[in-house]
C-alpha cells in the first residue's frame, strides 16, 4: 500500500515573543508521519463534510446551558460579542462532536495552541485555532482551503486529532502528543488537560 509522508513543524516561541507578536501562536514539533492511502481517503472525506453547524446534545435544554456557561468562561479569552462567542462554541461543539472527541478536551486544546485567535500563526506557518499546517491541504483537504476559516481549521484539526486517537488506540493522552509532534513526552498533553480541568470541564 502506497503511503504518503507529512511533516509538521512547528516552532516554540518564548513568552516574550509571544507578547510582542499576539498574532504568533506557541506550538511544537510534530514528527513526521506516515498516511495510508486508505485512512487519508477517510481523512479527506472527513474534511469535505460541511452540513449546517448545530449543538449536538440529546435534550435542547442542556445546549443551551452549555452554551450559555461557555460562553461566559470564553469571555476571558475571546473579547467579541456574545453572538461571536456562541456561534464560536458551536462550531466547537459541532465538529468535535462529529469526530467523536471529548468537546471540553478540544477547548483546552485550542486554548494551549491558539488561545482561541483565530488568525494565529506559528514561527513556522501553522494556522488559526488548533494551529494546522497547510501541508494537510495537499493530503486530506483542497489547496484552496482557507485555514484561517474557522468551521475549516476545526474539520481539519479534530480529524487530524480523530486520526491520532485511532493510531494510538484510544490513548488520548498520546494522540495529544502526537498532535503537538511530542510523543513520548507528558508536557503537552498535562498543559492541554490542565487547560480542560482548569477552565472548560463539565458536568452536563
Amino acid at each position: 500500500m502506497n503511503t504518503i509522508n507529512l511533516t509538521r513543524r512547528h516552532l516554540l516561541i518564548s513568552g516574550s515573543a509571544a507578547l510582542a507578536f499576539p498574532h504568533i501562536a506557541l506550538a511544537g514539533a510534530q514528527r513526521e508521519e506516515t498516511l495510508a492511502d486508505d485512512v487519508a481517503s477517510v481523512m479527506r472525506s472527513s474534511v469535505d463534510h460541511a452540513s449546517p453547524p448545530r449543538l449536538v446534545f440529546a435534550h435542547a435544554a442542556d445546549g443551551q446551558r452549555w452554551l450559555n456557561e461557555m460562553s461566559v468562561r470564553l469571555s476571558q479569552f475571546v473579547k467579541g460579542s456574545e453572538l461571536e462567542r456562541r456561534r464560536l462554541l458551536t462550531y466547537i461543539q459541532y465538529e468535535a462532536t462529529r469526530a467523536d472527541l471529548d468537546v471540553q478536551l478540544i477547548l483546552g486544546l485550542i486554548e494551549v495552541e491558539s488561545g482561541f485567535r483565530q488568525y494565529a500563526v506559528s514561527g513556522v506557518g501553522a494556522k488559526g485555532l488548533m494551529q494546522v499546517m497547510p501541508f494537510w491541504q495537499k493530503y486530506i483537504g483542497k489547496e484552496n482551503h482557507n485555514l484561517f476559516d474557522v468551521r475549516t481549521n476545526l474539520r481539519y484539526g479534530c480529524t487530524i486529532l480523530r486520526q491520532y486517537n485511532n493510531l494510538e488506540n484510544g490513548n488520548i493522552r498520546n494522540a495529544l502528543a502526537r498532535y503537538n509532534g511530542s510523543l513520548g513526552s507528558d508536557k503537552y498533553p498535562n498543559a492541554v488537560i490542565g487547560a480542560w480541568k482548569n477552565h472548560w470541564q463539565w458536568e452536563g
